[in-house]
């Protein structure tokens, strides 16, 4: 968690489970937490952005318990490598290694 954490500049979330200990994990990224909202989809675009790509590989009455790793990987691989643009037509994949590339050779 902490190898990439000068990546991180915020989260946000909607209020689930997932992130009841997220004072904790805020302390350990050095970030802030953003508080969405319930029933405002509209703060949290990419999420649902990237929610309504995932559901064209796995409808939305399909149990994520029943789907294989391999498939939701190679689902991962294919969202990764799809130019946005919103990053200038490039990948989300390219832009995170760009920008790793930048931090680890500032640190230098």
């Amino acid at each position: 968690m902490l190898l990439f954490k000068f990546l991180v500049i915020s989260i946000t979330e909607d209020n689930g489970s997932e992130f009841a200990r997220h004072e904790y994990i805020a302390k350990r990224l050095e970030t802030e937490f953003f508080f969405v909202h319930p029933y405002s989809s509209w703060e949290r675009g990419l999420s649902e952005y990237s929610n309504r790509l995932i559901r064209k590989y796995i409808p939305k009455k399909n149990n994520f318990k029943n789907i294989n790793y391999q498939y939701i990987y190679k689902i991962e691989v294919k969202l990764n490598r799809r130019p946005r643009k919103k990053l200038e037509f490039k990948t989300p994949g390219m832009v995170f290694l760009i920008r790793f590339v930048k931090e680890v050779a500032l640190a230098y």
